[in-house]
């Protein structure tokens, strides 16, 4: 099968199984998940979902989202899209009630204790502060692909520029790495626009005023401004604001002078707001985040470092995490890579170090272990929700070892942080194996690298002991070590069972 006919496939037997055209209210992705708005979450099956091969997990937010990989999500997606559009005349599909026969626990019945766990949290997060932080993370989610191929070329670029290879090559890749970052600005001033129910464009229009070289002829507070001066803090606050006044505009001016007054005085309001005040601030508010960040590893290394691997899944937990994504940003656009995505990936290497353990701990439940082997490569290279709602959060306790994990992981990282050695990423997104391509310091990529690499193993290790000593109580053991009884159809016939005898 063709690669445009294996993705059609999926995307086709995907439909069905989220209750069909008419339950779709809006179709998206980010870097590995299919993100879908629903009339009716009740009908859709997520156990046959996941069951589907190119399905990697299923995570319920504010959207249903559908793990399916870097590559292949964006390769599904269009199709998706277009069969949605072709059976949107279509009736719903019905979702069958769930079996829920008694017997020993099961990977199925980890994964309703998952999603009943999931619609929890989903619940505890829907506060309007939650809601804020999420419509901000949707800003900067859909400049992820671009983040990580401008990245993974600089990282190739200062390969070269190190081994002094390919010298009149190298400052073409410059440019390719580094236009993008260059107006990072505008891209987050178009997206915070539409996000908040303004004209994209005019949002991308009033943020370029931070990027334009002329700002230099721009004094405030008696001091001349500087192109870029506020970097995406800068230009997400203009765009916000050139969204209040164009909506004030909207109520207001006559439908006959709308096309013209409304986009003027938007961005001349705007624009006048960035340059006389908000450039200035978001400026200040960059370099202490830059400079909080130096400070916070180059003091308090290990035990931050401590707190960040062993927190950040709880954080996602909360819905918190998304606070942290325009910091990131404004780390790489500021030094070039952020120092704090490699210490928070160390929470992925607690998980993975923790279904380890339990494959190891669960010897005769073979359901779960045969979930774990499914889920470990992907849990390798960064995508981790098959592992932690398919396994370790229903478990329990394995999800408290697999933080501990995190957390020495982390501490190793930031260790190296608080001696000299920058541990940074260039983009945001990728984890765990998939992060090596963009790693970047202050010493080399070969430090670098070791650096991080030792931090993995160091989660993987913790995680997996103190899984395996502390993650079970007997009782657990009792409950979750006992293999799944045999369905009617794989029970040998009464001839069979004569005929082994025999």
């Amino acid at each position: 099968m063709s690669d445009e006919n294996k993705h059609h496939a999926t995307a086709a037997a995907i439909l069905p199984l989220v209750g069909g055209a008419e339950n779709v209210t809006s179709v998206a992705h980010c870097m590995t998940r299919l993100r879908l708005g629903l009339r009716d979450r009740s009908l859709v099956r997520d156990e046959q979902l996941k069951a589907l091969p190119a399905v990697m997990g299923v995570v319920e937010d504010d959207t249903c989202q559908i793990v399916l990989g870097p590559g292949t999500v964006a390769r599904v997606t269009p199709e998706f899209e277009a069969l949605v559009e072709a059976e949107r005349t279509g009736a719903a599909t019905a979702s069958p009630a769930p079996d829920r026969g008694d017997g020993p626990v099961t990977a199925e019945a980890l994964a309703a204790r998952g999603a009943a766990l999931r619609a929890q949290r989903k619940a505890r997060n829907a506060t309007p502060f939650k809601l804020f932080l999420r419509r901000i993370a949707n800003i900067f989610v859909p400049l992820i692909p671009a983040l990580i191929g401008c990245g993974i070329i600089a990282g190739l670029n200062g390969l070269l520029v190190n081994l002094h290879w390919l010298p009149g090559v190298t400052p073409a890749l410059a440019a390719v790495a580094s236009g993008f970052m260059a107006l990072i600005a505008v891209f987050v001033g178009h997206n915070t626009a539409k996000e908040f129910g303004g004209t994209p464009v005019l949002g991308g229009a009033v943020a370029s005023i931070i990027v334009y070289a002329g700002v230099a002829d721009v004094e405030v507070f008696g001091r001349h401004l500087s192109p870029g001066q506020g970097g995406v803090l800068g230009a997400l606050g203009a765009a916000l604001l050139g969204v209040c006044v164009e909506k004030w505009c909207r109520r207001r001016v006559p439908e006959a002078l709308d096309v013209l007054v409304t986009p003027t005085v938007t961005v001349l309001v705007a624009g006048l707001a960035t340059l006389l005040g908000l450039m200035f601030l978001a400026g200040e508010v960059s370099t202490r985040i830059g400079d909080g960040a130096d400070r916070l590893l180059s003091h308090g290394g290990a035990g931050a470092g401590f707190l960040l691997g062993g927190l950040f899944l709880p954080l996602v937990m909360l819905g918190l995490h998304q606070a942290l994504i325009p910091i990131h940003t404004t780390l790489i656009e500021g030094a070039g890579f952020t120092v704090l995505l490699p210490i928070l990936a160390m929470a992925g290497a607690g998980q993975v170090g923790a279904a380890i353990a339990v494959y190891c701990r669960l010897r005769h439940n073979t359901s779960i272990r045969t979930t774990v082997k499914s889920a470990l490569w992907p849990g390798f290279l960064g995508v981790g929700e098959p592992l932690i709602y398919g396994v370790s959060l229903p478990l329990g306790r394995p999800f408290v070892t697999a933080c501990t994990g995190g957390a020495f992981g982390g501490a190793f990282v930031g260790l190296f942080n608080q001696l000299g050695t920058d541990v940074g990423s260039t983009a945001i997104g990728p984890s765990g194996w998939a992060l090596f391509p963009l790693l970047d310091g202050n010493h080399g990529p070969g430090r670098t690298v070791a650096v991080y690499a030792a931090g993995l193993a160091v989660g993987y290790v913790t995680g997996f002991f103190a899984t395996y000593c502390f993650g079970f109580t007997k009782a657990m053991l009792t409950e979750f070590d006992t293999a799944p009884a045999p369905s009617a159809e794989d029970r040998p016939a009464p001839a069979e069972r004569a005929a082994e005898k025999i």
